[in-house]
Order: structure tokens, then sequence, then C-alpha cells
């Protein structure tokens, strides 16, 4: 069958000449406003550039040299394979009849999907986020993606399906700051997700999709940046950035450390045992060894050290819970192009990761000591094919994970225990020392195709995923898109269908899984934990208006089976999968996004979500009272039902080198399951805590957050720039609930007021 759109990027091979075809040294400015990029390269002698991983769309070439004419031309990158373009220059005097201007790139006419992209702009004067979180928080202030505690992402309602694609290699492991090393927004160029319309390259984890490229200057010599930021419960941080380019080499360093006292979402207001570091370091060489060969190599490592935050009770007890996260990773990939039309590439990665979980004596209920951690390689091939009319991509995936955990506990306080809970327990037993390894392996086929058929856009693929782990399935995923352009109105009409098939989370998925785990309690349901199946629909528009406003509208419906959930291992904050029979998710999101208009940028975004689940309990591990809350039929509302989302942030230039911005955020309220009483729920999270959630409704109550913020350009020389950026947080000082304590989630609490202070170097 025809098949489904390119993903990742494309490359723009650039020649700058005069008219008798020599080379000329100039400036290219590369603009594209639907995707909010803009980089500025320098020729070299030759007139020759290379811009690098720009996402698809359509962009604004702006070249210009001393006693030239400048010119203006628009191109559109919607391939693997670099493209090459010749701009001749004429002379001064000399008149350029073609002019093109940066709005012509507002509408992508061949976008049939929802994509958001965050540009470099915006990433460099986002609003400062607390450490561990700074790629989350760029992702959460699109439309379709909602918090819960501890920065993890849930879009349009699905729980842990989630994956980030960091320069084409894709984590699909919980990367929120309570289970995995930090990714530095800093270290950022562009950013995109999906969330309908998924190419078939992605599979596995398809609730949202985050496509990022690190940060790349493409100009030869010496370039960096240099970022000290602070503010707010004792919250310090740097990270450090340098390249050097010479020849066809480039080789790049970047390096940052964060602390703060306000690491995780606190449970209670006083922000108890909330400390944290965090840090990363990254390397990547690159080389072209050919004009039609390339090779790049990078290693990461970071770590993530934090307390985990006190109830009040847990205070007064003495309770210390260390939590300690280390992750290593190696890639290498290369690419071939056989042809101009043609071109191979492959990917590999390598990838240690580990977590651990150490209680002292003192803590209360219970004791808890884990020791989890795996070992990842990864391997993909595909090709690229530009015909006529079509972009067609096909390749291969295999990606085998080998699992290890180790998890003991003793409880301290058997009164908040069901008697016959025993006091002690071990995974793995000394009788069954490898139970707690096991290798997860996944394969997967696709083939996807781009195919523009003049107005008309249309999109498709087929995937196949093969999963072994605890079970043993495959499954065959169409995708299929379709939009048509209305350039009289400059507007764009788009409908989408996503088959998808789901991993389950492997997150303590041995532990959960263990026959061990049926002398916790008399009352226990342990059931194998299944690959989720889905079908997704969407329909939307993109409207411009003037040039300078773009419209986003889109409607959307998602079925699934075997519907992904989680739940805690008794009161040890040990999360594991869980799934129910079904879950029907639907909504509405708008936005309406401002690039660039005279002075002013900015958007505002609204999302409507209605999300259930249904009974029975179809996987994952319950004890105790969790069993006996489970019916056999019914539905409740899952816990990334928010029904009412609106986030917004304005930009306004007030002078060539000072602007200043303001924003918020407004949440209708998450559901909660609560056991206890309101006064039971006094007792242990006091009266501040109570006054925010609704009892008789079952959910929290609405939440507000007033973002403001002042920047400035305090120094420039030559090629050195500094940027001064203060930010207000919660500048209504309002107590934001986030999630409280039930069932399915916990208690976490939103930051108060607070402020933060950002200098960055760029050179």
């Amino acid at each position: 069958m025809p098949l489904f759109a390119q993903s990742n990027t494309g490359e723009l091979r650039l020649r700058v000449t005069d008219s008798s075809g020599a080379g000329v040294k100039s400036t290219v400015e590369i603009v594209n406003e639907a995707s909010q990029y803009r980089a500025t390269l320098i020729t070299d002698e030759a007139g020759e550039c290379e811009a690098k991983r720009l996402p698809y769309g359509i962009y604004l070439l702006q070249v210009s040299a001393a006693d030239f004419s400048s010119v203006s031309s628009r191109i559109e990158i919607r391939s693997a394979i670099p493209m090459e373009k010749t701009i001749a220059l004429s002379i001064a005097p000399v008149s350029i009849s073609l002019t093109v201007t940066s709005a012509d790139t507002l509408i992508d006419p061949h976008q049939s999907g929802s994509t958001d992209r965050i540009g470099s702009d915006r990433i460099q004067n986002r609003v400062m986020s607390l450490p561990g979180r700074s790629l989350q928080d760029l992702v959460n202030s699109q439309p379709g993606w909602l918090y819960e505690g501890n920065a993890v992402l849930h879009p349009r309602g699905s729980e842990y399906q989630t994956q980030i694609v960091i320069d084409g290699i894709p984590l699909t492991d919980n990367r929120s700051p309570s289970f995995a090393a930090p990714i530095e927004a800093d270290n950022i160029q562009s950013l995109s997700t999906y969330t309908a319309g998924i190419p078939a390259e992605y599979g596995r984890k398809l609730g949202g999709v985050v496509e990022v490229e690190t940060a790349r200057n493409p100009n030869a010599g010496l370039h960096g940046q240099l970022v000290l930021s602070g503010g707010s419960f004792n919250t310090a941080g740097a990270y450090g950035m340098g390249q050097y380019v010479w020849g066809r080499n480039a080789l790049s360093v970047s390096a940052d450390g964060d602390t703060t006292d306000h690491y995780l979402n606190p449970v209670v207001p006083q922000n108890f045992t909330n400390t944290g570091t965090s840090g990363s370091f990254s390397s990547e060489y690159e080389r072209d060894l050919t004009p039609t060969d390339r090779v790049r190599l990078t290693v990461r490592h970071g770590l993530a050290r934090f307390l985990v935050p006190n109830e009040q009770v847990q205070e007064l007890a003495g309770q210390r819970q260390d939590r300690n996260e280390i992750e290593t990773m190696g890639a290498i990939s290369y690419h071939h192009a056989f042809s101009p039309d043609v071109l191979a590439d492959f990917r590999g990665m390598v990838r240690d990761d580990s977590t651990t979980l150490m209680s002292n004596p003192q803590s209360t209920p219970i004791v808890a000591f884990q020791d989890r951690g795996f070992r990842e390689g990864y391997f993909k091939a595909s090709v690229s094919i530009h015909h006529h009319n079509q972009e067609l991509k096909a390749g291969i995936e295999s990606d085998n994970i080998f699992l290890n955990e180790i998890f003991s506990y003793h409880i301290t306080d058997p009164s908040q225990f069901d008697p016959d809970t025993p006091t002690e327990f071990m995974f793995p037993t000394p009788g069954q020392p490898n139970a707690g390894r096991r290798s997860d392996l996944e394969q997967s086929v696709f083939v996807q195709d781009l195919i523009r058929l003049g107005k008309w856009t249309v999109s498709a693929g087929l995937r196949w995923d093969h999963y072994q782990l605890l079970v043993n399935q495959n499954a065959f995923s169409p995708r299929l898109s379709i939009a048509r352009y209305f350039p009289s109105a400059d507007l764009v009409l788009h409908a989408s269908y996503d088959r998808v098939f789901q991993t389950p989370f492997f997150e303590n998925i041995l532990l959960s899984s263990s026959p061990a785990m049926l002398s916790l309690n008399p009352s226990v349901l342990r059931l194998p934990v299944l690959p989720s199946h889905g079908n997704y629909y969407e329909a939307g528009m993109t409207k411009g208006f003037v040039k300078r406003l773009r419209l986003d509208l889109n409607a959307f419906y998602r079925r699934a089976d075997n519907f992904a959930d989680d739940d805690q291992l008794l009161n040890t904050g040990i999360s594991f999968p869980t799934a129910f029979t079904k879950a029907n998710i639907y909504g509405a999101e708008g936005k309406i996004d401002i690039p660039r208009w005279g002075n002013l940028s900015g958007f505002v975004s609204y999302s409507y979500m209605v999300g259930s689940e249904y009974f029975p309990a179809v996987g994952g591990l319950l004890v105790g009272d969790a069993v006996n809350s489970v019916q056999l039929s019914g539905r409740f509302w899952n816990t990334q039902d928010q029904r009412n989302t609106v986030r917004t942030r304005f930009i306004y230039q007030f002078l060539p080198r000072l602007w200043g911005a303001i924003g918020g955020e407004y949440g209708s309220g998450l559901p909660f399951e609560f056991d206890g009483t309101p006064q039971d729920a006094l007792a242990t999270y006091g009266q501040r805590v109570v006054d925010r959630v609704n009892f008789d409704r079952g959910r929290v109550k609405p939440s507000l957050s007033v973002n403001a913020s002042l920047g400035a350009e305090i120094w420039q020389h030559d090629n050195i720039r500094m940027k001064l950026q203060a930010d207000l947080e919660n500048l209504n000082n309002r107590l934001n609930m986030i999630d409280f304590a039930g069932l399915f989630s916990g208690n976490a609490i939103a930051p108060p007021r607070s402020f933060f202070l950002r200098l960055t170097t760029n050179f």
C-alpha cells in the first residue's frame, strides 16, 4: 500500500555564486515561522554551507553579501535526502524581482496531523524550570499534554506512553525527574511533538512522540554557550556547551549541573526533605567522510540524586529515603547517499541505566530498598527514496532491553497494613536468584510514504511490531492521514487514523508479576500486563490570518484495549504497570500562535478532554483493599481526566535589547479516589491541602498560576552576547494541587510564588 510520512529531519546544501559561477562568501538566514526555526550561516570562501537537521517544512532563505544585492528564496524540506541548491547573486545596482517574506512559511500546506513545534527562540526565552524538568516543561506547554506529579507527561490521557527521540534515537522509558537523568533544554535546538498522524517509523509508545534535535552551530570555528541560573528554594545551576568545526569535522562537548531544595512535587506544603542534585555530560563527533558518507559518534552520561519528600508523620519520625538515577549512553549513526534520490541511514545505541532507593530505619510505615536497572541495545536501518512527488522510507528496528530488579521491605508500622501482610519481603527470593532478570525483546519493520498531489497530501504507512517479555505478541499497525490546502483561504484541512500497538512500561514489571507477590496478602490479583491495542482518530484545520497569526483546531477520539495504568506497591512509592479492559478518550484542542507580529510573539491554547477507563483489571498486581475496590464492570475517570486546560505566554520587544513576557496556566482539576474521610486527610496533610480538594466531586479544585518575565541583552562585543532574564512564577501565590492521594496516585503540590534569574552568554 502507499505508505506514511517521513519523520526526523532534512538537510540543505547551499552554494552561493556570482554571475560568473565563482563562489561568494555570504551570510544566509534560514527562517520557518511554522516550526519557529531561525538560524544564520556563513558560507566558506567557495560559497558553500550546510544546514543540517532542519525540521520538515517550508523555509525562507535570505542571502546577503557585500557589494551584492540580497536574494530571498523559498525551499521545501520533505526528505532525509540532502537538498542541493545554488543561488546566484547579482551586483548591487541590479534589482531583484523575487521577494519572499517569512510570512509565507507560516502555514505548512502538507501537514496532515497534530504536530506542534518549538523553535530556538522560544526555547532560549522560556520560563526557567526546576532542575530535571526543563524539557518536560517545554512539552507540557503544548495543547494535549498534561502533567501529573513530578513532571510525568501524559499526552491525550495516556499513561506512560510517551517516547522521546533524541537525534533519531528513541527512548521509551519514563523520562520524568523521579525516574531518569535529566535532558537539559539549553542543549536543544528544536522540538516537535506528535499526538496524531504519527509516522509509521514510530511505535511501541504512541500516546505522544517528542522529537528532539540537540543544539548545533553549523559555522566554522569555535562557538558555544554558557548559562548560569539560580533563584528560589536555594536553586542554582550551570550549563556549558562548546563546539569546534573545522573542515569536514565537528566536535561538541556540553555539561550541566543543578541543585535545589524543591526537586520533586512535595506531598505537603512544608516541602519536607526535597533536596536534589542533577547533572549530565555529552560529547559528539561528526565527520563527513566523503560528500556522500557521514558518521556521528555520541556519548552521554547523566545522574540525579534526591530525597523523597516526606509527609508530616514521616518527617516527625525522622524518615529519609534516598533515590539515585545514573544513565550512560553511547550512540553511532552512519548514512550513505547512493544517489541524489536514495539515502541509507544506520543508527545504533547502547545504554546502561540504574535506579536505587534506600530508606533509613526511621522510615514509616515501611522501610523499602530497591536496586533496579537495565542495559539496552538498539539498532535501526532505513532507506529513504525520493521519486517524483513521493518521499518513501522503509526500515527495521531491534530493541533489546535486559532487565534487573532487586527489592525488599520491612514494615515498621503494622497498623497501616492488613493483618496478614508479611512484615518482611525480598525479591528475588534466595531460592530463585534469576527471577529478577529477564530480557525484553522487541523488533519492528515499517514502510511509509508522503505523496503530494497538487493541493492534496496523502500520507500512509504500515508497521509490524513484535514484543516478547512476559507475553509474546505481534501486530500490524496501519496509519493514514490526508490534508487539503486551500491557498485563497490560507487554510489546511486534515484528518488522520492511527492504529497503535503499545508495549507496557517495564519499570518493576518483573517484581509485580512474580509469584512471590502472592505471599503479600490473601487478596492478591496478579495478571500479566498485555500490550495495548488502540485506534486514534483526528480531524482538524490550520488557518492563517493576515500572514501573521495561525489558528489550529483539532478534535480527537481514542479507543484502546488493555489500557495502561499504574499502581503503587503497598506504601513504598514503588510504581508498577497495570491495565484495564479498555478506555475511551475524546476531546478538542485549539491554539492561536503568533510567531512574530511586529514586536509581539506568543500563543494561547485550550484543551478539552474526557477520559474514562473500564473495569475489570486485566493486567498487573492489585493487593488487599485494591483488589476489593476493583469491580467486574463499570467505569471510572482516568487520572488524566482534566476537562479544561488553558495555557498562554506572550512576549513583547520593548526595545531592540529589552523584552518582557506574561503568561499563565489554568487547570480545572484532576479526579481522585480517597479511601479515608476528610478528617483523615486533615490529620495527615493539614488544612491547606484539604481546602484545595472537593471530596463531594472527587476532584482537585481548579489551579491557576500567573508568570512574568523580563529579559535584556546586557552586553555585546563582536560575536559575544550576554543576556539576563528574570522570571516570577505563580505570582498569585496560589496553593495549586496537582494530584491528591488515592488508589492510583499520590499527593503532588506545585511550587508557591518563586523567582529565578538566568544569565546566558553566547559566543
